[in-house]
């Protein structure tokens, strides 16, 4: 008995929404808003896009029941049947070009904000690297800069090095290393 006057509330409910009754199309779309959108934030949507669905599946349920294509067939089936549409239009929604277009465009941009804000930072580091070498290359004294500016600015090779200061190929090696690891410290400790 509980079940058939369950039936004939939910018969009821599609009469009144058949005559436009608007105290009873509220109350409808009300109660049932929350859980469509719970669904839709669940699978990957957003709260406009819940509204802009569930007015479209409220739209399709209202246009049904008006032309006698829902017959309600146990206590919940005129909710269960705007849940369904709902869930239907976004599974659609999820499966359509527009979504991939925006969901790839979405995390371009965030992939390319990221990627802008990674080689700004890296940019500033260089050049503040690039600042404390130079001014500690000053610091340098005069046989360092010079030997270092004939190895990596005239691109001199060691051999060319060693005679231009009438030493060994290998105390020349050992002059310039002395010298890099000098400009290193300097670097490291600007003071």
């Amino acid at each position: 008995m509980g079940k058939v006057t369950e039936i004939h509330k939910q018969l009821t409910l599609v009469q009144s929404i058949k005559k436009n009754d608007p105290v009873v199309l509220k109350k409808l779309y009300q109660e049932n808003y929350f859980k469509v959108e719970g669904f839709i934030l669940k699978n990957s949507g957003s709260k406009p896009q819940a509204k802009d669905i569930y007015q479209e599946a409220f739209m399709a349920m209202y246009q049904n029941i008006k032309a006698d294509k829902f017959t309600p067939q146990n206590e919940t089936a005129l909710q269960g049947y705007l849940y369904r549409i709902a869930k239907n239009k976004w599974t659609d929604f999820l499966r359509s070009s527009e979504f991939k277009k925006t969901t790839a465009l979405e995390s371009f941009a965030q992939v390319s904000d990221e990627i802008d804000e990674g080689i700004i930072e890296d940019e500033m580091a260089k050049n503040s690297q690039l600042e404390a070498a130079m001014n500690a290359f000053k610091k340098l004294g005069e046989e360092c800069k010079h030997l270092l500016e004939v190895f990596y600015f005239q691109k001199k090779s060691m051999n060319e090095i060693a005679l231009l200061y009438n030493i060994g190929e290998a105390s020349a090696r050992n002059k310039k290393y002395r010298c890099i690891q000098k400009l290193k410290s300097l670097t490291l400790s600007p003071n």
